[in-house]
């Protein structure tokens, strides 16, 4: 076979779902700019499957039409790609590792940011909130809770979380090492459980992608749990280095129980710090470069 041959030779014949699932990532970032172009496949195309029940499309690329042409749409599709389930206190180790551990540190700086990103609903912000109110640093903290889901984030703002999922709230809480009863911080009516407002007082909720926007501050600590299991390699490798940035030297970073900085391209700007619990600290020599490097 010559050359001329072997260029028209046809690549491996890839899956319809495949293609459509490349058009409609790539058509919601030239079109609305939001990247899911390094998300899972795996994970991505299973929430394009629900998605399309949800519409009642029979292919995939009905999809796609439905974001060209009606950009109402978007919001709804983006709550199919985003979707978290969560819980407050979720892995109560975790929460119970930063009460006793990370806290006593935190102390040390006379103003604590604190940057929840990929808050979703917000029950890792309240879970948060809650336990710095508790350690006596809530003056002094500021929370900077960020998903590019506006629905979420609406829902997190608002503080308001179906009454049947707060027994599981209560039991996380209690062996996360709470400090009193968890219905000391919402009024429960009408099947909702309100969270006290005085919580977010200190908040900001923000549209925030890890996929394509900046470092926006300086943080003591990230919590960013659960979210980053849906990237491939090339957007972890950029989440971790927004982390990095962000963090100064000693700053604690927590992941959620399948997630790990090892391996990745930042591995070396953080030391294990509270391995089982899956929290590290940043590194003092490679903080002290980056931001000699910016």
């Amino acid at each position: 076979m010559d050359a001329a041959m072997r260029s028209r030779a046809p690549r491996p014949k890839e899956t319809l779902e495949n293609i459509e699932a490349d058009l409609i990532v790539e058509a919601i970032w030239r079109r609305y700019q939001y990247d899911f172009r390094d998300y899972s496949r795996a994970s991505l195309l299973r929430r394009l499957q629900r998605a399309q029940s949800h519409f009642g499309c029979t292919h995939l690329s009905g999809l796609l039409d439905r974001i060209l042409h009606d950009p109402d749409s978007l919001n709804a599709l983006i709550g199919f790609l985003t979707i978290q389930v969560s819980e407050m206190f979720r892995d109560p180790e975790y929460f119970r590792a930063i009460r006793e551990q990370v806290v006593p540190h935190l102390r040390t700086w006379p103003s604590i940011k604190v940057w929840v990103a990929g808050c979703a609903n917000g029950e890792e912000f309240y879970s948060l909130a809650i336990l710095f109110r508790e350690e006596g640093l809530a003056e002094r903290t500021m929370f900077y809770c960020t998903d590019i889901n506006p629905a979420a984030l609406a829902k997190a703002e608002a503080g308001v979380f179906e009454i049947e999922r707060v027994a599981g709230f209560s039991r996380n809480y209690r062996e996360a090492g709470g400090r009193a009863s968890l219905s000391d911080y919402y009024t429960a009516n009408f099947g909702v459980a309100r969270f006290d407002p005085s919580l977010r007082k200190r908040a900001v909720f923000a549209d925030h992608n890890l996929a394509s926007d900046a470092v926006f501050s300086e943080v003591q600590f990230v919590s960013s749990r659960n979210v980053l299991i849906y990237f491939d390699r090339v957007l972890q490798d950029r989440a971790f280095g927004l982390f990095a940035q962000s963090l100064p030297q000693g700053g604690f970073l927590g992941l959620g129980s399948k997630e790990t900085v090892q391996f990745s391209g930042e591995a070396d700007s953080f030391s294990d710090f509270a391995p089982l619990e899956k929290i590290w600290r940043r590194n003092a020599r490679q903080a002290e470069e980056n931001a000699f490097a910016h």
